[in-house]
């Protein structure tokens, strides 16, 4: 987030400094909010004054709207207390933990498929968001070897994906001057389909992005049948297309759910997958992956090159300093669960949703769009207009301390406003049916209040693209569909 520098003659006293009630002779003084304090404090006073600001932050362990982890075993929580202090890029000084980073990339690389005959190549990064900018990045680069072979115009890169795509995917199109051709939501479709996705492609179209367990409702989109659409275009068009996979959630979720589904390396114009291991890789935030096809997918002229060991590694990244104990934790959870472990907890999580999901629906006023059974994750709107909106429900969840996130869909659904529930390890049956008490509680409260007004902002969350794309995204959309057309 970017944020502004206050300016402190505008405030009033109260809001300058903080004044706090301890006995300490060395709080009797104020300490300014938003200048550094003329005197030290005693370790324990500065730490007080810290814990008890954020008692007033959320728990994050009643955060339904988060992906990312709010639990861990103590063991892991030790090891990354034991190695906060190793900067992850220095792989000279620390080649112990170089070494699990390569590790956890074989791992993943097997976990997802690769092929014994193809040399599969990553690296972890500071999240899913970076993983994605540097697969944008290397198909970005890969096409325009290919135009300048063919000896094309490289002026108008576009990067095809559902308006269901994360803000990250809004952000490297912009920072990398790509048009994003985002396709439309419509009816009952939520996410992007192989249909739709052939119609927004032309040769310019530097990879399709698909989605391995959407934000908006936790389904996956069908990246064999994007794979199938792609090769009949391939031989009407001569366009050659890759995929990504943003698998930030579903590449830690299918493999064990859903082993038989085709979305990785097994599907052959996938070219990388990127995923978060603080999402359902169960590690705090923040640690991503992303993981390349073979060498070949990845561009000699975006590797850098870092002394080893003596030697040299090729390193990728937009971040440089970052601490390594977030792949020491990720490392942990694949030797303490491995894929028996991994799946019983996966496994876990699915059931609460389809039971939550089950129960929510059997309340009266939701219709589900999802249940739970792609990720863990679903989505609830209510079925007709009624006296409460659910961003009323949103708001009044939080006291008792749940957070739900109430929002709109994208482009053409933009008068779908839903709740979402994202279960996760730690979240029980247990807290489970406490919440449904709670949804009862608030329902006969909407229904013993038939004057109140429904309200149809606030109580929100948009893990999708940004408010003003949304807003953008119709007139670009109906541009990008009307060149292709032109083009085909």
């Amino acid at each position: 987030m970017l944020h502004k520098k206050v300016k402190i003659d505008t405030l009033s006293e109260s809001d300058k400094s903080m004044t706090p009630l301890y006995s300490r002779h060395a709080l009797i003084d104020n300490v300014p909010r938003y200048d550094f304090p003329e005197k030290e404090l005693q370790p324990q006073t500065a730490y007080n004054l810290v814990h008890d600001e954020l008692m007033l932050d959320g728990n994050s362990r009643l955060n339904l709207a988060t992906f990312v982890t709010t639990w861990m075993e103590p063991e892991a929580r030790l090891l990354m207390v034991e190695s906060f202090d190793k900067n992850m890029i220095d792989k000279d000084e620390y080649p112990q933990t170089a070494e699990l980073e390569i590790r956890c990339v074989n791992m993943l690389a097997r976990l997802w498929n690769s092929p014994d005959h193809e040399e599969a190549i990553g690296c972890s990064t500071i999240g899913s968001s970076e993983a994605s900018m540097l697969g944008g990045m290397a198909l970005k680069w890969k096409w325009r070897e290919r135009m300048r072979a063919a000896g094309k115009s490289t002026d108008q890169p576009n990067l095809v994906m559902g308006a269901n795509v994360q803000v990250c995917w809004e952000k490297f199109c912009r920072y990398w001057d790509i048009e994003p051709r985002f396709v439309p939501l419509e009816g009952t479709r939520y996410h992007l389909t192989a249909e739709e996705a052939v119609k927004y492609c032309d040769e310019n179209t530097i990879g399709v992005v698909v989605i391995m367990g959407s934000t908006m409702d936790g389904s996956y989109e069908p990246v064999k049948e994007v794979n199938a659409a792609l090769d009949a275009l391939q031989q009407e068009k001569g366009w050659d297309i890759p995929i990504h996979v943003d698998g930030a959630s579903g590449a830690f979720v299918a493999p064990f759910l859903q082993p038989e589904l085709e979305w990785d390396f097994r599907v052959p114009r996938v070219q990388s997958i990127n995923t978060s291991g603080h999402k359902y890789g169960l590690v705090y935030p923040g640690v991503g992956w992303i993981i390349w096809r073979d060498k070949e997918a990845l561009p000699e002229d975006l590797i850098f090159s870092v002394n080893y060991l003596g030697g040299e590694m090729a390193t990728f990244a937009i971040n440089f300093s970052r601490p390594g104990n977030q792949v020491v934790a990720q490392y942990y959870n694949f030797l303490r669960l491995g894929r028996e472990g991994y799946t019983r907890i996966q496994q876990a999580c699915q059931d609460v949703a389809l039971y939550l999901s089950g129960e929510i629906a059997k309340l009266g006023p939701f219709q589900l769009l999802s249940d739970g059974s792609d990720l863990p994750v679903f989505a609830f709107t209510l079925k007709e207009e009624t006296n409460f909106s659910v961003f009323d429900l949103s708001e009044r969840l939080r006291d008792r301390g749940w957070i739900l996130p109430a929002y709109t869909f994208p482009q053409n659904l933009e008068h779908l406003a839903v709740l979402r529930v994202v279960v996760k390890e730690g979240f029980s049956h247990d807290l489970a049916n406490l919440l449904l008490d709670d949804l009862r509680r608030h329902l006969q409260f909407f229904a013993s209040q038939p004057g109140y007004t429904p309200t149809y902002t606030g109580g929100g969350h948009s893990h999708g693209i940004s408010s003003h794309e949304k807003k953008l995204s119709r007139e670009a959309s109906a541009k990008s569909k009307s060149n292709v057309e032109a083009t085909r």
